[in-house]
């Protein structure tokens, strides 16, 4: 074959796959890029634990434009680690080639959280990690917010987390933590965490670190099931570390409080019976009251009747016999079970 021949030939190929790829004379329109480019991520979170660092955050739900976004394709991870001892602040962070995480449908009301969690870190190394949405392979979100930590030999977990239920309050306590999992001693101060969980639901961080191995939760109601673990933290200059995460511990806070005892107990007789009243007592979780009846010379009184709130009135159908002095009080109850009791009130003496 000459090479007219042969160059014609590859002339002929290329103008056949321009043709191709000019498609088929059916043409749209084009669609402009911040129709389809998602929002940046602004709210990248992360948490360390002793196996290494869970990344969070929430699905972008509107373009550039900000039309609804219906559909995340997948989210770029990017990473970088640093040397603590070798990094710059003024230095450009060297983020490496981004991991692929799966996206997914984004609900109109939003919502949705995506995760990643990356394991095998390297001690003394300074990581940073940022995201990107993906609506497809063109389609890229700007950069979202950026984390960064500074990875250590994590601490050992707290040992012995107990809990002791009150009233409306949950008093934790646990032992201290004094080395790492390699079992080397710890050198610098020892933070704790609590995190809690209602009727064993997500865990959420309760108020900031604390240094004592003791913590308690006022922001609780009774008679509800309450989950609670504590991870220890050791703080670096250039940041705080996670360890370990004890054993869940779960217990619900029991209202021993009972109500004010009520006033301005009085009797009467009337034709069917000993009518007793009294004050309402003002409790907000009040019950009910109870009424008592002593005979005089007896040392202890007995129960005659109970009353459900609101009323604040009792009759004693069944008062002892004519002639003798009867002395009544009257207590106040709660809804716990078993209800709390107040002390009761001072008798009051009628003569039958």
């Amino acid at each position: 074959m000459n090479t007219t021949r042969r160059s014609g030939m590859v002339l002929g190929a290329v103008l056949l796959l321009l043709a191709l790829l000019s498609g088929c004379g059916y043409k749209t329109d084009p669609v402009p890029p911040g129709k389809v480019m998602p929002e940046p991520v602004r709210d990248l979170r992360y948490q360390l634990s002793e196996r290494g660092v869970t990344l969070t955050w929430s699905y972008p739900t509107r373009t550039v434009t900000g039309d609804r976004l219906e559909q995340i394709d997948s989210f770029a991870i990017y990473r970088a680690v640093v040397p603590a001892k070798d990094y710059c602040d003024t230095c450009p962070i060297p983020f490496g080639q981004p991991i692929l995480v799966p996206g997914g449908t984004v609900p109109p009301e939003g919502g949705r959280t995506g995760r990643f969690e990356s394991t095998l870190l390297r001690p003394g190394h300074l990581y940073f990690f940022k995201v990107r949405a993906r609506s497809g392979w063109w389609a890229e979100s700007a950069d979202s917010n950026i984390v960064s930590f500074l990875w250590h030999i994590p601490l050992k977990a707290p040992a012995g987390l107990r809990a002791r239920a009150e009233d409306s309050r949950i008093v934790l306590a646990w032992q201290p933590v004094v080395s790492h999992l390699d079992s080397s001693p710890v050198t610098g101060p020892v933070e704790y965490q609590v995190y809690r969980s209602t009727d064993g639901g997500t865990f959420e961080p309760l108020d900031g670190p604390v240094q004592e191995t003791r913590f308690v939760d006022t922001a609780v109601v009774n008679g509800r099931k309450y989950f609670y673990h504590v991870q220890a933290l050791e703080r670096f200059e250039r940041g705080i570390v996670g360890g370990g995460t004890s054993a869940d511990v779960a217990v619900s806070p029991v209202d021993r409080t009972p109500p004010a005892p009520p006033t301005g107990v009085r009797a009467i007789r009337t034709g069917k019976g000993i009518k007793v009243f009294w004050e309402p007592v003002p409790d907000r979780d009040l019950k009910g009251y109870r009424v008592y009846r002593r005979l005089s010379g007896d040392r202890a009184p007995e129960l005659v009747g109970e009353v459900n709130a609101p009323y604040t009135m009792f009759i004693d159908r069944t008062p002892p016999h004519r002639g003798q002095r009867l002395y009544y009080s009257v207590s106040s109850i709660d809804g716990a079970r078993p209800a709390n009791e107040s002390m009761s009130s001072p008798e009051v003496m009628i003569r039958n």
